[in-house]
């Protein structure tokens, strides 16, 4: 039987922001688990980078592992730091950017 995790040691303690690196100028994403119902996806953004708006069909949970993220739901800007969760609800427009550098998990569950 396949695993559906991947990138990732199974048996094993792990720090997920240990997972993923930053590289200046740019957004880094490791993904951990892509089937058709569910994404989790590791992900590293350096100062001034961002994921522009956009929608997705479904909800979107970010927990930020390390810095501090602005992310915009709708018309809503929050700022979420580490160690915060934040859900982005599935059909709204949202979109992130690294004010400072940050690390996030993201789980997207599907309809």
């Amino acid at each position: 039987m396949d695993n559906l995790m991947k990138n990732i040691e199974f048996s094993k303690v792990l720090s997920l922001k240990d997972l993923v690196s930053y590289q200046e100028g740019q957004v880094i994403s490791r993904t951990i688990a892509q089937i058709p119902s569910a994404n989790i996806t590791l992900f590293s953004l350096d100062k001034g980078e961002g994921i522009s708006t956009h929608m997705t069909s479904g909800d979107a949970m970010v927990q930020i592992l390390d810095g501090t993220a602005e992310i915009t739901i709708g018309s809503d800007i929050f700022t979420v730091k580490a160690g915060e969760t934040i859900i982005m609800p599935s059909d709204v427009p949202h979109g992130l950017e690294a004010r400072e550098r940050f690390k996030m998990l993201l789980t997207v569950i599907k309809r």
